[in-house]
Parts: C-alpha cells; structure tokens; sequence
C-alpha cells in the first residue's frame, strides 16, 4: 500500500512537472513568434513596403502618434503613411529592448519597447491580437522620451501648442 502510494505521488509530481514545461516551452515559442512580428513591422515600415506594414495590423487597429492629435483609426493612418512610403521612405525605427507579456487569455499579448528612431530614443507600446494569420499589432503607442532633467525645458517648449490645444479641446 505504501509503496502504491509513492507511486501515485511520484505520477502526479511528473505530470504536473511535465505540464508547467510544456506551459514555459509554449510560452517561450509565442514570445519568439511576436518579437518576429514586431520586428518585420518595424523591418516593412524601413523599407517602405505598405502592404507588409499594414499587413501586420488588425482591421481594427489604432495607432497612437508622438502628436498629441495622432490617435489614428486604421484607415486613417493608411492615409496619413500612404504618401511616405509612396516615396519610399516612411520611418526606420530599431528594436533596443522589448518586453512581452502574456496574459491568461492566449489571444492577446501586450509589449513595450525602447526603439532608436530618427527621433533619438522613443517607447512604444501595444497590444497584439493572435489571429489566423499570426500575431497582429492591434494598438500601438508611440512616445518621445525625455529624461527627468530635461521635463521642465520640454514642457516649456511644447506650453504654448498644448495652451491651444487644451482649448480647442475644450470647446469642442
């Protein structure tokens, strides 16, 4: 009986091993499988290559610009990138660090980013979809960073279009 007993005990701790390994090995395949999504977006958007770029985003996705008046709705970024890549040249950012999450729910995964951009160093940040064709960027962030020291010549900067900003805002 004792011995039966160990036995039982010994099968459970098995499978309940077995299973947390597959659970980190699937885990681990799903964060490599969105870096490269998020990487051949950024890669699409270097080359200018429209399709592929807005290829990688849901039909529903937004995308949230370092102006303060991008908040953009797919088509609406379609047309505002439309005429960069149509020259061949649209924006070129690089990957620094990125941190992926997963969540309970396996059809969704959230991210931030540190990326080098034409604009030095910016923070993204989103959410992406799993889909029939892969992982997808559902909503994105895009923001400038300033370092702690630099927010008050920053803010006094940017005071006076914020000032008008707010009040078109406002009146609306």
């Amino acid at each position: 009986m004792k011995y039966l007993q160990q036995t039982i005990k010994f099968l459970l701790l098995f499978i309940a091993s077995s299973t947390m390994l597959a659970q980190n090995t699937q885990s681990e395949e799903t964060i490599k499988t969105i870096n490269v999504s998020l990487d051949q977006w950024h890669q699409s958007a270097a080359q200018a290559d429209f399709d592929s770029y807005f290829g990688l985003m849901t039909e529903d996705a937004v995308f949230i610009g370092t102006d303060p008046t991008e908040n953009w709705q797919l088509d609406a970024f379609k047309a505002f990138a439309k005429p960069y890549f149509d020259k061949g040249k649209a924006w070129s950012f690089s990957k620094l660090e990125r941190t992926i999450y997963l969540g309970k729910n396996t059809h969704y995964a959230w991210f931030d980013e540190l990326l080098t951009t034409q604009m030095g160093i910016c923070r993204g940040s989103g959410v992406v979809e799993a889909t029939k064709t892969g992982w997808k960027i559902k909503h994105y962030v895009l923001s400038i960073t300033v370092p702690n020291e630099n927010v008050s010549e920053v803010t006094k900067m940017k005071q006076k279009f914020e000032d008008k900003f707010i009040q078109q805002l406002k009146s609306n």
